[in-house]
């Protein structure tokens, strides 16, 4: 694999040995499968404003009764479109486009576009995609996803990759057919989400860092070091590995931890020290998700802000 360089969306969330935070859209808290989508980018710029390292946005091309949430319900591009525009330096990230669903050169030409004109902010986490429905709504088949993936990635690689001394004079001359634009930096962070149906070895090897769900955390300790191992075995010195987790913040910032979907309701206190044990183990970056929340988002957003963020 070519050497890879970053722009600043990668330089600010991942450092080997540290942890950042994100949030996940929407920010809200909201029971029906179909988010209300109100205040998101007040809500954006003061997670920037207050330290936050990225914002994520997931995938969700259908609502689907059986898996009951549309995510940010507006497509993942159009809307990171829309964010970049109304944000300064706050990563943007991808968990995760599903990559077999559509044409590469379509989602190429997609990433590159975000990542240009948000100056090189884009994280792009990509997924195989789980649901049937989604893939007969697109005529795409399901059973070899696994190989659609692959050679997605690969594609999205190798066009948006920009030369060091990339010239577009040059590249009209050379009367080659070309993906128009480049990855801002150089390149386009790619993070491969769970197994994506690929082995450990060929998403250490292959993939740019590791989005992963939450486990408790001896277990995210064997996950961990499993994939620092793959990492070492496939020639590289290190790459980050992220997950999400859902919270309930309560007002007492000493309630101890008790079990959500995919998360804890806990105070602030048990939540730094959750944190603290994340990136002890190796953890580099945390997105948080508020949808279960009991208090007013804004509210918890703040606390975050002036608690958390600091000192994770």
């Amino acid at each position: 694999m070519i050497d890879r360089t970053f722009g600043q969306g990668f330089g600010s969330v991942y450092r080997e040995g540290q942890l950042t935070l994100g949030l996940n859209f929407p920010i809200e808290a909201y029971v029906s499968p179909v988010p209300n989508m109100l205040d998101q980018i007040t809500l954006a710029r003061r997670a920037e404003e207050g330290g936050f390292a990225a914002l994520w946005s997931r995938d969700v091309p259908l609502l689907d009764p059986s898996f009951g949430d549309a995510g940010q319900m507006y497509d993942p591009w159009v809307w990171l479109g829309y964010v970049a525009a109304q944000t300064a330096q706050i990563a943007l990230g991808t968990g995760a486009i599903i990559l077999p669903l559509r044409r590469p050169v379509d989602l190429a030409k997609a990433a590159a576009s975000v990542d240009q004109l948000s100056a090189g902010r884009l994280i792009m986490g990509v997924a195989s995609g789980d649901r049937p429905v989604e893939y007969s709504a697109y005529q795409a088949p399901f059973d070899s996803r696994d190989e659609a993936f692959r050679e997605t990635l690969e594609f999205i690689r190798r066009t948006t990759h920009r030369p060091e001394h990339w010239d577009n004079q040059d590249a009209v001359r050379s009367r080659q057919v070309q993906l128009l634009p480049k990855a801002h930096a150089g390149d386009i962070p790619l993070f491969v989400t769970g197994n994506s149906r690929q082995s450990l070895d060929w998403i250490a090897a292959n993939a740019d860092g590791w989005l992963m769900y939450p486990r408790p955390i001896e277990q995210q300790r064997q996950v961990l070091s499993s994939w620092q191992s793959a990492v070492q075995a496939a020639g590289h010195g290190w790459k980050p590995f992220s997950q999400s987790l859902y919270i309930d913040l309560t007002a007492d910032p000493n309630t101890q931890p008790n079990p959500i979907h995919l998360g804890y309701r806990l105070g602030r206190k048990a939540l730094l020290a959750h944190l603290a044990q994340l990136r002890d183990i190796g953890v580099n970056h945390v997105s948080l998700n508020l949808r279960f929340s009991s208090r007013p988002v804004a509210e918890v957003l703040d606390e975050l802000c002036e608690f958390v963020v600091p000192k994770r």
